[in-house]
């Protein structure tokens, strides 16, 4: 990446870079803490090539999915096509820093919202919450550091912990119930089959 490549530039040649980045199942913690709930509306913020989000239609949610990449959406509408839901996804391209979906929704999911490009994730964190209606969900997923051996890592991007998380929300006081919050690890498989663990955060909150 040059220092002159926008974001969504970015995020469009990494996903060129494969026919496939990821490994089309939805995120394990991501289904742990989803499952329980209530299907209504749901949105998807750096829904990728759209597993999460697909995941969600199946079992009754009405999704609106957003990504930066439209190489990215467009691989995520044809799975969805594919798995036969895909009247109850629309995917939207927003540079969230930028731009937003309109709505208001009973969950929100944002799935390791890092990049390696410019990303006011505090702020969108914030927009995140204030669309979530009441009884809602807001639920985030971290990464708490690089995946061992990761080449050039970035010092200057930060991996807040659960706490750190829920305090940069800036929510009102007595409007908002903590349901989790915790560190934990977990396995995963890079492309090339080597196995590492990573350590990750979960953060989930439920609107009085």
């Amino acid at each position: 990446m040059t220092t002159e490549q926008l974001p969504d530039e970015h995020w469009n040649a990494f996903y060129t870079e494969h026919e496939q980045i990821w490994s089309g199942k939805p995120n394990v913690a991501f289904v742990d803490e989803v499952s329980g709930l209530t299907p209504g509306r749901a949105l998807d913020l750096g829904c990728g090539e759209g597993a999460d989000a697909i995941w969600l239609a199946q079992r009754g949610w009405t999704v609106t999915a957003v990504d930066i990449s439209t190489v990215a959406l467009g691989r995520a509408a044809e799975h969805a096509k594919a798995a036969g839901v895909g009247d109850r996804i629309d995917w939207q391209q927003h540079e969230l820093g930028k731009s937003f979906p309109d709505g208001e929704f009973d969950l929100v999911s944002a799935q390791f919202l890092h990049s390696k490009t410019e990303l006011p994730r505090d702020g969108i964190l914030r927009r995140a919450a204030a669309v979530v209606a009441r009884g809602g969900v807001l639920l985030i997923e971290g990464h708490l550091g690089f995946p061992p051996g990761e080449h050039n890592p970035h010092p200057d991007l930060h991996f807040p912990e659960p706490d750190e998380v829920i305090e940069s929300l800036g929510l009102p006081d007595g409007e908002w119930e903590t349901l989790v919050s915790r560190a934990h690890d977990r396995a995963q498989v890079l492309r090339d089959g080597v196995p590492i663990n990573r350590r990750d955060c979960t953060v989930k909150l439920r609107r009085h």
